[in-house]
Formats: C-alpha cells, structure tokens, sequence
C-alpha cells in the first residue's frame, strides 16, 4: 500500500525541518553533504522524527541538486549525495514509513535569474537520482514562482508513477508572487498531474490556515502542508526559531478541518512540534467536506498613473527634442552651488536635472532628498538615479514606495560602481538584483503589485529609464543588452557620453530598430587630464585619439581648454541633433555653466533641423 491509499481514509503526519536541527548543531555549511560524511546523525535526525509519530519522512535532498551544489564546489556530486540520502532515510525508517524523495525549488523572489532549460537539466539529474534509489514518491517543495513547479511537475509525472507531493511557498497567505491565487495555484497542480498539492515553508500555522479557507477539496487530490515553527530571529549572529510545540497541537485539528491529509513541518520545526501533530490527530478521520470562505477581492486603486503631474520623459522625447543635464548631487553638505546650478538649467528651458545615486561609489547628498527640493523649489523634473549596489531587495523597494510618494516618477535602473572603487573600500555592494532585475521590480510596482506580488493598493507611476553603454568593442553586443532591458520593461534609454561623431553615426545605426527612444550622451571636457582621466580610468567611457590630441595641445591654458571642449561638445551636438530626439548633457565638475551654453546650442541646433525639414517638406509637397 502506497500512502495514498493510506490518506484515503486517514491523516498521515510528516516529519519536519532537518536544516534546522543541523544549524543548531553548530553546521552552517551544505546540508546534503552531510548524507555521505555523517550519515549516522543523518540517520539518528530521521529516527527522531519517526519517533515523534511521523508515518512520512523525506530525504536530505532538498538541495542535493547541480546548480545548488555550485555553491559549495560539489556539483559533480549529486549522484552521491542523493544515494546516501534515501539509504540513510531507508536505514531510519520503519515497516509502516514512507521515504520520499525531496527536491526543492530553485528560483527564488529573482525568478529570471536561471534559465528554466538549465533547472530542467538539473532537476532531471537529481530526479533520476532518487527514482533509481526506489523512493515511495516525490516531495517537490518551496516553489516560489510557479512556473518552475510546473515545469518539473510536468517532467517528473512523465518520468514515474510513483505519488507526487506539488507544494508552493508565498510571502502572503492569499497570492503567489505572481499574483495566481492559492485555490488557482493548487488546481493547476492538481490537473498537471500532482497526487498531493499544498503549501510549505516561510509563513507558519496562522497564515497557512488563513490561505487554507479559500482553498476547497480537491476533486483528485489530497492538500498538504508544513508549516513554519515561526518567524526567525537573529540574535548573536545565529538564526533561531521560537514557535512552541504546545502552538502546533492547538492548531492540528484547525489543519484538519481544512481539509489537510498531510501535515508535517517545516523551516524551525522540531520533533516536538510534529509529535504534538501527531498526538492531537491520533484516531481521528479526515474531513471530507468543506465549507470554503470566499475571499474578499481587493480592488486596486490605479488613480496614481492617470494623476500623473506631467507626462514622462519617454513620452516627451518620442514627441519633441528634448534635453536632460546631469547635475552631480554634492559631496559635502554645502548645497548652494547645486541649487544655483538648478535654476540656472531651469532658466535654460532643459526638461528635467538628472541625479547620479553615488557615482563612482562615493557618498554624496541623497539624490532623492534633492530630487524632492529641486521639483518643488526650483520647479524642474527630477530624474533619480537607483543603483542595485546600495540597497537590498527590502531597501529597493522602500526607496521606490518612497520616490512614489513624493511624486518623483522619473528613474534610471542602473547596477552602480562597485562599493571597492569608492571612498570606502571596504563597503559591501549588495547587488540582490540586477539593472534588469531593477527594471522589472519597478514596472511590477506600475502595475501595483511589489516584487514579491503583494498588493500594494495603488499602482505607481514610474517612467524607467535604462543605462546603454556604445563605448565598447561589440556595439552589437550592447544593442542586445538594450534589448533584453527592453523585455524586462525599459521605457527608455541613457547612454554613456560619446565622443565621436562616427561613433554617434554607428550608435544610430545599430539601435533605430528599437521602440524605445535614446539619450544620447554628451560630455564637454574641460583639460587635457580631464580627457586622459575620463579615457583611462573611468569605466564605460573612451575618447577618440584626435580629441585627445586636441586637449593635448591646450594642457597649458585651462581657459584656452575649455572653450575647445565647448568647440567639440557643440560639433558632437550637430550630429547628434540630426540623429537622436533626446540629448543627455554630463556636467563636469559642477561647471554648470557650460551645461548652460550647451543646452541653448542644442535647442538652436534642434530649431534649425526642424526648419530644415519643414522646408523640405514643403517644397516636397
């Protein structure tokens, strides 16, 4: 008799955490390792959980896969691991236990971070691994993105007969992060092909049982879950989980008026926790009928983005030319030069200030503090940079509901300098997602949704811009990046400055195929070690041989420098201006003032090529 046959008419009780008692032994390295170098306190943690009244205990395994063991440098050992870990669960385990194989999700809150061909090669390795040992069935579990889980739902009920248990985790009781509801979810499962469909893993009895009342009895299948001991704390640099067995006993019956078949445990949870399972539910029959609680439809409130104080930039610069400066926030405390600089940009007739989030890593005054003071006091568009190195998922977010907040919508997703090329070396750069990881976590906020699908009651508004370097050997090799950005959500793009009219000729070139519009990026020298500086040591950035040489020759008169850095800003902006609708001026050294005699040349130069071609037009016509 399979344990399907068994939960056909009884409630069979799961083991529960097997990390959580080896981290408290003191071991904070692979886990599934341990299957081969200690298999006798593999075996004595399987053993305890029999005890405890577990009919149901699982493998070792949940990480026993290729990319996982990456990690560690173990990849080439997941036959072996896998091996030892149903023999050891098989030496633990009684007449009347079940082993099944465990094979945990892989894709996280970063679900295009590995590509769904190289999951599926990974989990059939392992997948094979543990049939070929004879497991009673198969635990897929923690499955945040349900794309995956379907993905291997569907290979692995293809590849045996054997009982599938099909579990997803959510950061909320009611959603996936995609926003597929739970009973939506657990259907979908059901029709793939999943013997037992459930949820398992960060939320603990209260939350699950909150998901449980939406979700009825399945027509061919029995729900599972395995709840959380607790929420972690994290004291002394160790994790620990402080939810009481006594806890668990009093919700069991809770879990099985719901409907649950099987129940075991998860993340914190002990032994004690699943003999107080078992100790409540001994004896007693499963329910098999529900009454299921309708969930109550929160109704998005989308007014931000039809609210919206003025059109964004991508929209402006597909109409009209327009032209953006980079205005470096300062480094010291003293603001006034930066606002001075503001009006007169402002006063310049330029669409929007563009505020770098601590370039080249070094800490200068928060862009969003100054965004907020320039759009309400000198009465100009922000455009905030958001680099992916500062802040973690959790900061990211808050910064973003923050800019939403203060009616900064215009932002430039961009990975940031690495923490090391700083003024303090020895920082940490987080980098939990990348620039196009960034992207797509904005755009989900659009659409009022956070990274991790929860509802955020209003949809933001933001226009998102994107980083293009042309400044490299492979300009195909950008334009595909560019494209990439583009399916990940970019509205627009902002690139490096150029300082070739052939290079701005070939930028052309290779991107006029895309639908997103371009600010092409320009940049006026201002000495000869100013050029040498930015060719040689600034990443992103190459200046042609001519233009150096001409630097070169003004070395000795700065002022003499200047005006030919203008002389060859300005000869850049003519070709530009025939090319590109939107013009992006760097200033250098808070030297605002050449910023201010370029914005004006370009507008000139932008006024001439439109009479040009209406004077074309009509004679034409």
């Amino acid at each position: 008799m399979n344990f399907l046959e068994k939960m056909k008419n009884e409630i069979v009780i799961a083991d529960g955490a097997m990390g959580t008692l080896l981290y408290s032994y003191g071991t904070d390295s692979c886990f599934e390792n341990l299957n081969i170098t200690h298999a006798e306190q593999i075996q004595q943690i399987h053993e305890a959980y029999i005890q405890a009244g577990a009919n149901l205990i699982q493998t070792n395994t949940y990480a026993a896969n290729y990319i996982k063991l990456q990690r560690y440098g173990l990849e080439d050992h997941v036959k072996e691991m896998n091996t030892y870990a149903v023999r050891n669960a098989r030496k633990a385990a009684k007449q009347d236990t079940f082993v099944v194989g465990t094979i945990g999700g892989i894709r996280g809150i970063k679900p295009k971070m590995i590509p769904l061909e190289e999951i599926k090669r990974s989990f059939r390795e392992q997948l094979y691994c543990l049939l070929l040992e004879g497991v009673d069935g198969i635990l897929l579990e923690t499955y945040y993105d349900l794309e995956e889980l379907e993905e291997v739902l569907s290979i692995a009920r293809k590849e045996t007969d054997l009982p599938i248990i099909a579990q997803v985790s959510l950061h909320e009781a009611n959603v996936l992060q995609d926003q597929t509801s739970v009973p939506e979810a657990l259907l979908h499962l059901e029709n793939l092909g999943a013997d037992i469909v459930g949820l398992n893993c960060r939320l603990g009895p209260y939350h699950m049982l909150r998901a449980l009342e939406n979700v009825p009895l399945p027509k061919h299948a029995f729900l599972s879950v395995y709840p959380n001991a607790s929420i972690p704390a994290y004291t002394d640099g160790k994790f620990h989980y402080e939810g009481d067995s006594e806890y668990f006993r009093q919700s069991a019956r809770d879990f099985r008026n719901q409907g649950v078949r099987l129940l075991g445990g998860c993340c914190g949870t002990t032994p004690d926790h699943i003999r107080a399972f078992a100790s409540e539910l001994n004896g007693l029959p499963p329910v098999y009928e529900k009454t299921v609680k309708k969930r109550n439809q929160i109704k998005i409130n989308t007014h931000a983005a039809a609210n919206r104080e003025e059109p964004p930039l991508h929209e402006i610069v597909q109409e009209r030319p327009s032209i953006i400066v980079e205005l470096d926030p300062p480094k010291k405390l003293i603001t006034s030069s930066f606002f001075e600089g503001a009006k007169a940009l402002k006063e310049a007739g330029i669409d929007a200030i563009t505020l770098a989030d601590n370039s080249l890593a070094s800490p200068r005054v928060c862009n969003t503090a100054l965004g907020y003071r320039v759009k309400k006091e000198v009465g100009i568009r922000p455009l905030v940079h958001i680099t992916c190195r500062d802040r973690n998922i959790i900061g990211l977010q808050s910064h973003l509901m923050g800019l939403h907040t203060l009616g900064l919508h215009d932002v430039l997703a961009i990975t940031g300098d690495p923490a090391r090329v700083g003024d303090f070396p020895g920082a940490s750069s987080v980098y939990d997602v990348s620039s196009f990881e960034l992207i797509q976590m904005i755009k989900q906020l659009n659409d009022g949704l956070s990274i991790s699908g929860k509802d955020l009651g209003e949809n933001a508004a933001f226009s998102v811009g994107a980083a293009f370097n042309p400044n490299v050997r492979s300009l195909e090799k950008s334009v595909q990046r560019l494209e990439k950005k583009i399916t990940f959500g970019a509205d627009y793009f902002v690139s490096q400055p150029v300082f070739s009219e052939q290079k701005l000729v070939d930028v052309h070139e290779a991107t006029k195929h895309l639908n997103r519009p371009i600010y092409i990026g320009l940049m006026p020298l201002i000495s000869h070690r100013n050029a040498e500086f930015l060719h040689n040591e600034v990443p992103g950035i190459k200046i042609s041989d001519e233009i150096r040489n001409r630097m070169a020759e003004c070395k000795d008169d700065p002022i003499r420098a200047s005006r030919e850095g203008l002389a060859i800003t300005k000869s850049l902006i003519d070709t530009a201006a025939e090319l590109f609708n939107g013009i992006y001026l760097i200033t250098p050294f808070m030297r605002y003032d050449l910023t201010v005699e370029l914005s004006k040349y370009t507008q000139e130069a932008s006024a001439k090529i439109a009479r040009r071609k209406q004077h074309a037009e009509i004679i034409t016509n």
